[in-house]
């Protein structure tokens, strides 16, 4: 037999091709106009349009709008608790928002109207259950007895959750069930699900309707429903995109192999291939291949249902591979991996792929994905292949106050060389600067990767596993300014800046101490009380005039109570808890605002996120 599958090391979905969908179908990525309720069907009383929305930290299901457009809010009152459908139907559909609950708040999403996606203030919970934020709700089924209504709910994998009043973020992606005939053939699925970048679900079956799904049957397409009858939630920026177009399809596939190491095209002319086939799918699982040397030219004709741009992504591990279509190189001779963009018509074109293996230690593997016009990313070359290119994660759990150093490398474009982090049982965890007495990063859930610091020869770094704030570029955070107004040094250039290390406490909690301009500073970083952030407590000796403690900077910095903000675009709260005499100062700093203090001998304040 040609083709050995027996190799495969990877599970592979099974696709089926897409039904014939309604007419009513969204087209491709859409941004949802929130100037006003149009997009919705029959909205009730409950749903309105605001310019922004603030929570209360102290008070159970209450938001306070304020008039504009751009945020669509959900406040339900004993005579207004109605769902919200959009007026479009969907089958296949990625959707991506920002959301905000209430303290103590409930809600959800649901796909087709049929399977819920829970949306909870889940602010504090250690281990997250299926009825969480994030959470795939349970099914239910009436005749059971108590405790066992409810089944094949799925927990997310951690809580990223934020605060109650911060906008969250999450990315999901939905596969409509498949029909055939009207005989339901494969089940939906979450394929995946991300909350505040962190993924929590992935290809998870679903077997039936969740619980308070708006009917029990499944369907081809149906439309999104944001829960409205439980507790106040608003949303923004709602982006959804609906794959209802047919996939290409490659045909008259054949293959030539040519024996040798190739790194370029060869003259076809010159050399004789050693095996001439025709093949079911393109793929790297062919008998009687050389061991480690060989070039192999698929062609094919490319079937295209839907004009527009494609995105192709070619993997072609231990080598290199060209991708041509209708003549036209797409994806020129290229080591490893390459990606490109093509307008493409309807019709019939030449398909044409080449996989060049050279290297000698590396599996034989070829991957070509595609996107498109209504049409979500999918493999069209054999997916039953070794990557080849997996580690085992190297994960740090903090059992208890956990310390580790490393590298950190930050979103900014940084490498932070004397990066400690510091992991409690609590689930919040933070890194601490050593060269500059900043903490850069601060996170909720799991604690640390530290894969790219063992795997093999490693570059000496780790990375957070669960929700994280980062505080932007390394800088000192405390300086000495000429005025208020002053900027702040980009480094520790004329500081007199040493690190002295840390002392640990009785629970093994750091206390970090370094001299800056000539003061000594005690910096201490505790977690608070129901794992709700951090407490952060400066102790300063012979300080000098001028200094300032640099305590956060983002988009937009608001006070919402005496020594209480919100901070870069309701990403979390920082409350100054004691500072003596002393007046925090929110000011404009190369378009980003910051928020300083001056500090003489003892400063502390809170971030709750």
């Amino acid at each position: 037999m040609e083709w050995d599958r027996t190799k495969s090391s990877v599970f592979k979905l099974i696709y089926f091709l897409p039904t014939l969908l309604s007419a009513q179908l969204l087209c491709a990525q859409t941004k949802i106009d929130l100037a006003g309720l149009t997009a919705f069907k029959n909205p009730g009383a409950n749903w309105h349009i605001a310019g922004d929305v603030h929570a209360d930290l102290e008070k159970d299901n209450t938001l306070v709008l304020t008039n504009g457009t751009g945020v669509l809010v959900n406040i339900p009152v004993t005579s207004a608790r109605e769902e919200l459908y959009t007026d479009f139907q969907h089958g296949d559909l990625d959707l991506e928002l920002d959301y905000m609950m209430a303290k103590g708040s409930n809600s959800g999403i649901y796909f087709q109207s049929r399977y819920e996606v829970q949306l909870l203030d889940s602010w504090t919970v250690l281990n997250p259950h299926s009825g969480d934020n994030g959470g795939i709700y349970e099914r239910w089924d009436e005749s059971k007895p108590d405790g066992q209504k409810g089944f094949e709910g799925h927990a997310p994998r951690q809580n990223a959750s934020r605060a109650p009043g911060l906008w969250q973020h999450i990315k999901i992606s939905f596969q409509a069930p498949r029909f055939e005939g009207g005989v339901k053939i494969a089940n939906a699925r979450m394929l995946r699900v991300e909350l505040n970048e962190v993924l929590i679900q992935e290809n998870v079956e679903l077997y039936g309707p969740t619980r308070a799904s708006t009917g029990n049957d499944e369907v081809p397409v149906a439309p999104l429903k944001f829960q409205g009858d439980h507790g106040p939630v608003a949303f923004r920026n709602i982006v959804v995109n609906n794959y209802d177009k047919a996939k290409p399809t490659l045909s008259n596939i054949n293959y030539a192999v040519y024996n040798g190491k190739f790194q370029k095209e060869p003259d076809y002319k010159i050399f004789k291939a050693s095996i001439q086939k025709a093949a079911p799918i393109v793929s790297s699982n062919i008998d009687g291949l050389p061991a480690n040397e060989f070039l192999v030219k698929y062609t094919g004709v490319l079937q295209v249902s839907e004009a527009g741009e494609y995105s192709f992504a070619l993997n072609t591990a231990g080598g290199a591979g060209l991708l041509k279509i209708d003549n036209n190189t797409i994806l020129p001779f290229t080591n490893w991996r390459s990606n490109g963009q093509v307008n493409l018509p309807v019709g019939d074109m030449p398909f044409e792929l080449i996989y060049s293996k050279y290297v000698d230690w590396a599996k034989p593997a070829i991957g070509l994905t595609i996107k498109g016009p209504g049409i979500r990313e999918f493999t069209i070359t054999d997916a039953n292949v070794p990557s080849g290119d997996d580690a085992d994660p190297v994960l740090v759990n903090a059992t208890e106050n956990t310390i580790l150093r490393s590298f950190m490398d930050l979103p900014v474009g940084t490498r932070v060389t004397h990066a400690v982090s510091v992991g409690s049982t609590e689930k919040i965890h933070y890194t601490y600067d050593m060269d500059n007495g900043m903490i850069i990063q601060l996170w909720r859930g799991n604690f640390l990767d530290a894969t790219p610091m063992w795997h093999e020869r490693g570059d000496g770094s780790s990375r957070p596993v669960g929700m994280v704030l980062y505080f932007g570029k390394p800088m000192l955070s405390i300086e000495k300014l000429s005025d208020a107004n002053a900027g702040w040094q980009a480094d520790t250039a004329g500081s007199a800046y040493r690190p002295k290390g840390y002392v640990l406490d009785e629970k093994d909690r750091p206390s970090f101490k370094y001299l800056v301009y000539g003061a000594a500073v005690t910096d201490a970083i505790r977690v608070l009380e129901n794992s709700k952030g951090i407490h952060r407590e400066i102790n300063i000796t012979n300080t000098t005039a001028g200094m300032y403690l640099r305590l956060a900077e983002g988009s937009t910095i608001e006070e919402i109570s005496n020594g209480f903000y919100l901070v870069d675009d309701k990403s979390y709260y920082l409350k100054i808890d004691d500072a003596g005499n002393a007046k925090p100062l929110i000011r404009d700093q190369n378009g980003r605002k910051e928020l300083i203090i001056p500090i003489e001998n003892k400063l502390s304040y809170s971030i709750l996120f």
